[in-house]
């Protein structure tokens, strides 16, 4: 079973290592070190006795006071499925309602069906893409 801790800037080479790997494209550089510096107590590592068994990098929106977002997040393949990936989401959701948020909100690429089906799955609204957008929003009211 999977141990939940918040980050920190010394998580960024484990999270980056598996990014291209896990999702079989190159993306490692949506998560700049930085974020595992400012963002470390909403953002989430997952730990099994094999290493990182995912993570979830989210933040509170300085613009809207009552949003936070989820800007990445990932479980490690053998373990889809395990509700690792719920339980990271439940526990960003308790630490940005602890922080007076109320909406949380993300995207992802339309040929993610994947992450699509879990954000719906999860009680997120799914907002396709419309002319001229290129990702999938999601908004779930907490």
């Amino acid at each position: 079973m999977a141990v939940l801790r918040a980050a920190g800037r010394d998580d960024h080479a484990s999270v980056v290592g598996v990014i291209d790997e896990w999702w079989g494209r190159p993306l490692r550089t949506l998560v700049p070190a930085l974020f595992l510096e400012h963002f470390a107590d909403t953002s989430l590592i997952a730990e099994d006795d094999r290493g990182l068994a995912g993570f979830l990098i989210g933040f509170l929106s300085q613009t809207h006071p009552d949003e936070a977002y989820i800007h990445f997040a990932g479980v490690r393949p053998d373990l889809r499925g395990s509700g690792l990936g719920r339980d990271l989401y439940t526990e960003f959701f308790r630490r940005v309602r602890g922080r007076d948020r109320t909406v949380v909100t993300c995207i992802t690429a339309p040929v993610n069906t994947g992450s699509i089906a879990f954000h719906a799955a999860m009680g997120f609204a799914v907002a396709m893409p419309v002319e001229g957008e290129t990702h999938v929003r999601f908004r779930k009211e907490l």
